[in-house]
């Protein structure tokens, strides 16, 4: 990834944001079949209505397993824009489109069986039903677009207790 500072933005929610996955989806399905392990998930913060984000869409694409998966690394490339980066490559296969610099969409290859692919769908899902949780994080989100502007990181990583105290709950 470059090493120049890109800022962090949080937007209010973006109506257009759920079509813009289901574009990305279809074209995904088609060449990606035969590595989907099931549905094609939107997650993150845009996938949940009336949520504050970054304008990034989020996209999980649940596979058997990293191994087996790796050869959609350069069909995402190649047909479709994305770039390869090998964040957390121990769990998932990340991509970024159209670019590092400018991202309007991220693609996550998880094995459907990992607890990271399940504990993405609880988090989507608790957001979704708890109006106070998604009030929560997104005071917590704009406080941290504030506070680490220009770091990326270190955004998403203060977000992890958060998210790690919600999970919790599944796993009670």
């Amino acid at each position: 990834m470059s090493d120049e500072p890109h800022r962090v933005e949080v937007v209010e929610y973006d109506p257009a944001w759920p079509r813009r996955f289901a574009r990305e989806r279809d074209a995904l399905q088609v060449s990606l079949a035969s590595w989907l392990a099931g549905p094609i998930e939107h997650v993150g913060s845009t996938a949940v209505p009336g949520l504050c984000a970054k304008p990034v869409i989020d996209i999980m694409v649940p596979t058997r397993s990293l191994d087996d998966s790796r050869p959609a690394i350069a069909v995402l490339e190649a047909e479709h824009g994305y770039t390869y980066w090998p964040y957390k490559a121990d769990v998932m296969h990340w991509f970024c489109k159209p670019s590092d610099e400018v991202r309007t969409h991220h693609v996550h290859l998880i094995p459907v069986s990992s607890r990271l692919f399940r504990e993405r769908l609880f988090f989507r899902g608790a957001l979704l039903r708890d109006a106070d949780l998604r009030r929560r994080y997104a005071a917590l989100k704009q406080n941290l677009a504030a506070r680490f502007a220009y770091d990326r990181e270190a955004y998403t990583q203060a977000k992890g207790p958060f998210v790690a105290e919600v999970v919790a709950r599944m796993r009670a």
